[in-house]
């Protein structure tokens, strides 16, 4: 029987259970006026978990098991005899022959899995078999133990309801552990690449260029690994120039959509600006790339620019700063809307335009909650790679020129991790330091930001 069909199999045994718990719970009669400790459903729920988590816990651990079963099943069959000693080319035989049974593969290329084949599936129907009656077994006894336990002091609702929190509670904890299980794997290559290369080195060095400590005569070399011109980079295009665009345009939207804006306007254009976004950022990078940059380059010839490059960080950060126009627009809506009705009409009595409301009252009011945003709106513009790739080019140059071609952290990345790379090596380990390192950064900025936020909210909630 296939899994998916033992499956709703299981499903629909909890299910009648379910409806045969409620039923006999129905019954239940008040005694010296008290009525039932718990609703119908909370026994039908009860008998329900006993039907179908057992069972369901058990075909786990057999899906795991099981393969192992199979195979040395297969192994000592008497075709066995005649498959390669252990190693990869053994590997290759047995991978064929999975292929052929699931029939992801046609033909087999090696004689001996097809040998191997009957087998096989023998043993896999064999202990498909044993799966199927052990996990029908398993519902059946714990839908009739919990059945025979169910009376009008039962309390279904207490344990139900422990059920569902211990699932929640798992649920969070795999959010928590996930985080941990990343910076764990980061701590751990960061720390075999920081064995090879100095950290002083990474840190401050101001020579990016890894490739060079591939060689021999190379190796711990003063500044193949200085990760300042990436970081530099990082901060030109992210915190820089996409900031210069996104701070004014996203605070101006803010400001005429709450202030200015009939309520029509505004309940067109502001899901127009929060579709920015939700586009892909690889069309940022096309847009970036094949339209911007090449005007930035024809304008800076035309100044008299002659080393304008074609991939520049002016093209990068410009079309990064439009992308994050929403997150800072967003934040900045909201805070200027929070800010009591109150102080605008106190300015608005004092005699005040509107334009010296907002400019002396609203935005300094407002400000914490605009701020977050602005550092929201860093920390997810310093972690781009897309644009950067495509518009700001791979050189790592520590430049003010914003016509010239830059790299970030991200950038690097990608690039020292594409191919088949070795993982011994300082070059490959250097991603993993420069993600650790990007990492920290993002955090710090995050918590900075909801601190900021946290603090604006108690002030005028």
């Amino acid at each position: 029987m296939s899994s998916s069909i033992l499956l709703l199999l299981i499903l629909g045994l909890g299910g009648v259970a379910f409806i045969a718990a409620r039923a006999r719970a129905n019954l239940f009669q008040p005694i010296d006026g008290r009525r039932a400790h718990s609703r119908p459903n909370y026994h039908g729920s009860y008998v329900l978990l006993w039907a179908v988590a057992p069972a369901l816990l058990f075909l786990t651990v057999w899906s795991f098991v099981s393969p192992g079963l199979v195979m040395q099943t297969v192994l000592t069959a008497p075709a066995a005899s005649q498959l390669p000693p252990p190693g990869m080319e053994r590997d290759s035989v047995i991978a064929e022959m999975q292929g052929l049974a699931d029939g992801s593969v046609a033909t087999a290329f090696n004689p001996a899995a097809e040998q191997l084949l009957p087998a096989y599936k023998i043993a896999a129907r064999h202990y498909s078999m044993i799966a199927t009656v052990a996990a029908l077994l398993l519902a059946f006894a714990g839908g009739g133990y919990a059945y025979t336990r169910l009376s009008h002091g039962f309390r279904a609702r207490t344990r139900v309801e422990r059920v569902m929190m211990a699932v929640l509670l798992g649920a969070s904890l795999i959010a928590i552990l996930t985080t941990f299980g990343i910076v764990a794997s980061l701590l751990f290559e960061s720390l075999r690449f920081f064995s090879k290369v100095s950290p002083i080195e990474f840190l401050f060095g101001i020579e990016w260029s890894p490739q060079t400590a591939m060689r021999a005569d190379q190796v711990g070399s003063s500044g193949a690994f200085g990760a300042v011109p990436l970081f530099w980079g990082t901060v030109f295009i992210g915190a820089i120039i996409a900031m210069i665009v996104a701070i004014p345009l996203g605070l101006m939207s803010a400001i005429y959509l709450t202030q200015y804006a009939r309520p029509k306007v505004r309940q067109w254009m502001k899901p127009l600006l929060e579709i920015l976004a939700g586009v892909p950022t690889v069309v940022y990078g096309y847009f970036a790339a094949l339209t911007v940059a090449p005007h930035i380059r024809d304008f800076a010839m035309s100044i008299g620019i002659t080393s304008a490059s074609s991939e520049s960080a002016l093209a990068a950060g410009a079309v990064m700063g439009v992308m994050i126009i929403p997150f800072v627009s967003s934040m900045a809506d909201d805070s200027l809307t929070a800010v009591p009705q109150a102080m605008r009409d106190g300015s608005l009595a004092m005699g005040a335009t509107t334009s010296e409301t907002i400019r002396k009252v609203l935005v300094p009011a407002a400000l914490p909650g605009v701020v977050g945003g602005v550092l929201l709106a860093v920390s997810r513009a310093i972690g781009e790679t897309m644009i950067v790739v495509m518009a700001a080019g791979l050189a790592a140059n520590m430049t003010l020129n914003p016509f010239a071609s830059v790299t970030t952290v991200t950038t690097q990345i990608v690039q020292l991790l594409t191919g088949d790379q070795e993982f011994d090596s300082a070059k490959t380990l250097a991603a993993f330091a420069l993600g650790l390192v990007l990492f920290l950064v993002t955090l710090l900025l995050n918590v900075i930001a909801l601190r900021v936020v946290k603090k604006y909210r108690e002030a005028y909630e």
